[in-house]
């Protein structure tokens, strides 16, 4: 059976506050309870959002809560040639191409077929430089989601530390002409039964930007592939990226790890707590009170005593009281 690697990545636009700690939390139980390694990964791959500094500043507010990586953390920033890698690959295979299509052109080409409605302030994209023609030399790079590429078994990690400098691609997975018919398909550990027809409710979406930024989508599944993570635990406003990343996975030919996704914390407005919506850095100064709030959204018992009680307590409970 593989080792269970689970990892934390947030982005260091801002200190951790209470909803990501939640997912920090959450994490850290679920590596800890199967015995597993616990990794850290600065998604800083957006250097125009991050800012200096705060990715250190993170582990340091996570080692004063006691939740301590098994391994130096990495960061998005220093992966760049992963990234191009996994792009060139995904072009050679004819699943990528150039797109020179401004945010004013997409809008023009939907609202022509009635459908210029954003989806989360998110265009879908209508596949216009689907078929080319590819003589541009500018814009951004986008995956095809109208190819349907075969599955690959979950969490098909191979034992032992998986190398984190380098990707091995394997041959071309397996692909078919026609048209995607059917949504992707996956099983939340918590949200049971998922699925979406990336095609039709997101379109060919983003590897890389016009300004050379590699997207969100490509970094986290050729980090998560590279650190040979088994299991993913995050917020449930994640949840909604997840097809994207197995279609990517597909792809690429990686495996797909198991999901989680936890419950939200929700500011004083009823929507999800962030940095973009005022939430406040954590205060630390007693740690445990920030964990006990955490656990409390994940439906865990508070706790008293030292830290590393606490931690150990809700280790033990953990497999017997999953996320609400």
């Amino acid at each position: 059976m593989s080792l269970y690697t689970g990892r934390f990545a947030p982005s260091p636009t801002g200190p951790l506050h209470a909803g990501s700690l939640v997912a920090a939390l959450a994490s850290w139980l679920d590596a800890r309870a199967h015995g597993g390694r616990w990794l850290l990964r600065i998604e800083d791959v957006d250097h125009s959002r991050c800012l200096p500094g705060l990715g250190e500043f993170i582990l340091q507010q996570l080692g004063q809560c006691g939740l301590v990586p098994d391994q130096r953390p990495q960061y998005q920033s220093q992966r760049s040639g992963l990234y191009q890698q996994a792009l060139q690959t995904l072009v050679e295979r004819g699943l990528a191409y150039r797109c020179s299509c401004t945010r004013k052109q997409i809008e023009a080409v939907l609202a022509q077929h009635g459908a210029g409605k954003p989806r989360h302030g998110e265009l879908v994209y209508p596949g216009t430089c689907r078929s080319g023609p590819h003589s541009a030399t500018t814009g951004a790079w986008r995956l095809r989601t109208d190819i349907y590429i075969k599955n690959m078994p979950l969490a098909l990690i191979q034992k032992g530390d998986v190398a984190t400098d380098s990707i091995v691609f394997p041959h071309q997975p397996a692909l078919c002409t026609q048209a995607l018919v059917e949504p992707t398909k996956w099983l939340d550990r918590r949200l049971g039964s998922q699925q979406q027809d990336v095609a039709t409710v997101v379109g060919d979406f983003v590897l890389k930007r016009a300004d050379g930024c590699f997207a969100y989508q490509l970094a986290v599944v050729v980090d998560d592939a590279a650190q040979g993570i088994t299991d993913v635990v995050r917020g449930a406003d994640l949840a909604d990226n997840t097809a994207r990343q197995i279609l990517l996975q597909r792809a690429l030919g990686l495996p797909t790890p198991r999901y989680l996704h936890t419950p939200l914390v929700l500011g004083a407005n009823g929507e999800k707590l962030s940095k973009q919506n005022g939430a406040a850095a954590l205060d630390l100064q007693r740690p445990l009170d920030a964990l006990n709030q955490a656990a409390q959204t994940l439906g865990l018992l508070s706790q008293t005593g030292t830290l590393a009680e606490a931690l150990a307590a809700w280790v033990a409970l953990w497999p017997s009281a999953p996320p609400r």
